[in-house]
């Protein structure tokens, strides 16, 4: 590959066979190095191939001052979850979580901790996520000796639960999750949702991707069955009240509006997720 241009000692950007620009990694592969240059392959330990130009420039400019580690824990973290959860991750959070492992780091060396005020609603609601931010610390407390706090396997999760719903900024995927809490809370009043329950877990996911879309303001993909939906309305009418007050709440929140199936599909899971209080 020909290098295009220098990033820092371990980081250059070149072009494969293909003309594509791409930016790879590898420890003093950019040491002593001209644009123009080959770079043999062999010495190259990670090859970054972003979609979007604009993330691929972003991303050089935060790798120009990043260590040589941060960068492999990142990218260690990334795999691991790819490999344990279903949705696809956005390759933003290559960037979005490199820079925050950096950043944890260099507090941390300050002696600066922060509490995450979204602990206790990540770890409820992204279990998954949560557990993969758990192992994030293990593989950081093993290639660096230091051992972040717990806070920071929900900080972790957050990021990767940002690249699941790739359009959604950092600041959306906060106000989803406040939300989750809330419409969480509404049930709750009716409705006992044990932790451990499946299907707890499947309205909980149900609720992620309908706000996803609405905050992201995509058209929904609806089935328009009325005598199906008219059925749910006359057998289950207590859930799809509780489903037409969550409705309610997202409107006042971030004025958008459920659809009808989505509001009849909550109140199906809800009567399965619990027996009414």
């Amino acid at each position: 590959m020909k290098i295009q241009k220098v990033i820092n000692n371990n980081v250059i950007s070149a072009l494969d066979e293909n003309g594509q620009e791409i930016v790879a990694m590898g420890r003093g592969i950019g040491f002593q190095k001209k644009a123009g240059e080959e770079m043999p392959e062999s010495a190259v330990e990670k090859v970054f191939r972003l979609e979007s130009p604009d993330l691929l420039e972003r991303f050089k400019q935060v790798l120009a001052n990043m260590p040589l580690e941060c960068i492999q824990i990142s990218d260690r973290i990334i795999s691991y979850a790819k490999e344990r959860l279903s949705m696809r991750l956005n390759q933003n959070v290559y960037l979005t979580l490199t820079d925050h492992i950096a950043f944890a780091l260099e507090r941390y060396k300050e002696g600066m901790f922060f509490e995450n005020a979204l602990y206790g609603e990540i770890r409820r609601f992204y279990p998954e996520e949560f557990k993969i931010g758990q192992k994030a610390l293990l593989l950081i407390e093993e290639q660096t000796g230091i051992r972040l706090p717990e806070d920071e396997a929900a900080s972790i999760a957050f990021h990767l639960v940002n690249g699941e719903f790739g359009g959604l900024k950092l600041r959306d995927t906060q106000v989803m999750t406040d939300m989750i809490r809330h419409l969480a809370e509404l049930a709750g009043e009716a409705y006992p949702l044990p932790d451990d329950s499946i299907y707890t877990d499947r309205l909980v996911t149900n609720l992620k991707f309908i706000l996803s879309r609405m905050i992201q303001d995509r058209p929904a993909v609806t089935a328009g069955d009325e005598e199906f939906n008219a059925f749910v309305r006359m057998h289950y009418p207590k859930e799809y009240e509780l489903a037409q007050k969550m409705k309610d709440y997202i409107k006042s929140v971030i004025n958008r509006d459920m659809m009808e199936d989505e509001v009849v599909y909550v109140a199906i899971q809800l009567k399965y997720t619990a027996q009414p209080k």
